[in-house]
């Protein structure tokens, strides 16, 4: 079976294939609109087939998918036909992470850094404290963005999604009050990669050991691709490896989190992510997907 994938948007669902893409949105007046496009060749290359790099390939990729699609799922709101592609979508995204690096990775080193050298801490007890600033931050940003009424809906269409995916991968029927039954969280959710990136990078910089500043801010940043594909690597290899009980026990963490990105969808947030799957396979083409798995 293939391995879809998704993410909420503004009163909506994206939804991604093996070759399309598939969003639906629940309009202003009441109607579903959905959009499709077929994806970039990047999915399909030799770099995105690479261990370890496949994941820096398809992360950028997708970073790009979904700010457009955010776009329009806006635009459908507000009536407008504003884009961002080509140089200002790729200056929107390289903003974005500037400014994610900043505050994720280079401000808890910072930090750090300070303690070790005004406090004469370790270069271990400071690397720690480094790693737990920067997963309190993570968790603090999660939970505080989730007590937004807009963020929220945006988070119970992510709920919508998960439990879409979970349904048909499951061989439930697809319709709302039967995939509102399927489980609100999913293994390959990209909650779950944050964390693991977010862990690890406690774990590789705790053994880094003493640097000067210059050179510890300088790995904090260039390790970053490097955390990427590992984290991608292993979200992978435990989603295909569910039944083993270490694997179940190590995935705890990561589903927990998601409770803080997921929210309990209504039946019309059901219906907008099961109709953004339902366009999704029609484009994939075909019977082949749709075999056990009941529209």
């Amino acid at each position: 079976m293939p391995s879809y994938g998704g993410q909420a948007v503004i009163e909506g669902v994206l939804m991604r294939g093996a070759r399309f893409a598939s969003m639906a949105n629940r309009a202003p007046d009441g109607q579903i609109v959905t959009t499709s496009e077929a994806l970039s060749g990047i999915y399909h290359s030799a770099w995105a087939r690479a261990p370890f790099l496949r994941g820096l390939v398809i992360l950028w990729d997708t970073l790009g998918l979904g700010t457009r699609f955010l776009t329009r799922s806006a635009n459908i709101q507000t009536g407008e036909d504003e884009k961002i592609e080509g140089p200002a979508l790729y200056l929107t995204l390289g903003f974005s992470l500037l400014v994610g690096v900043a505050i994720f990775f280079v401000a808890p080193a910072a930090l750090g850094q300070a303690t070790e050298r005004w406090l004469g801490w370790s270069a271990l007890a400071s690397n720690l404290l480094e790693g737990a600033i920067r997963l309190a931050a993570f968790l603090a940003y999660l939970w505080g963005v989730g007590q937004m009424a807009e963020i929220r809906r945006v988070f119970a269409y992510h709920g919508a999604e998960h439990k879409t995916i979970n349904a048909y991968e499951s061989g439930i029927e697809l319709v709302p009050e039967k995939v509102a039954q399927a489980s609100l969280l999913h293994p390959r959710c990209g909650t779950s990669f944050l964390l693991t990136l977010v862990v690890l990078s406690v774990i590789v910089f705790a053994l880094l050991g003493p640097m000067p500043t210059a050179l510890r801010l300088l790995t904090r940043i260039l390790f970053i691709p490097v955390l990427a594909g590992l984290a991608y690597e292993y979200i992978r290899w435990m989603a295909g490896h569910l039944g083993n009980p270490v694997v179940h026990a190590l995935i705890q963490p990561n589903l927990a989190l998601q409770k803080l990105t997921t929210r309990e969808p209504d039946l019309a947030m059901l219906e907008v992510a099961i109709t953004a799957f339902k366009t999704l396979l029609t484009q994939e083409g075909g019977d082949e997907n749709l075999a056990g798995h009941p529209l």
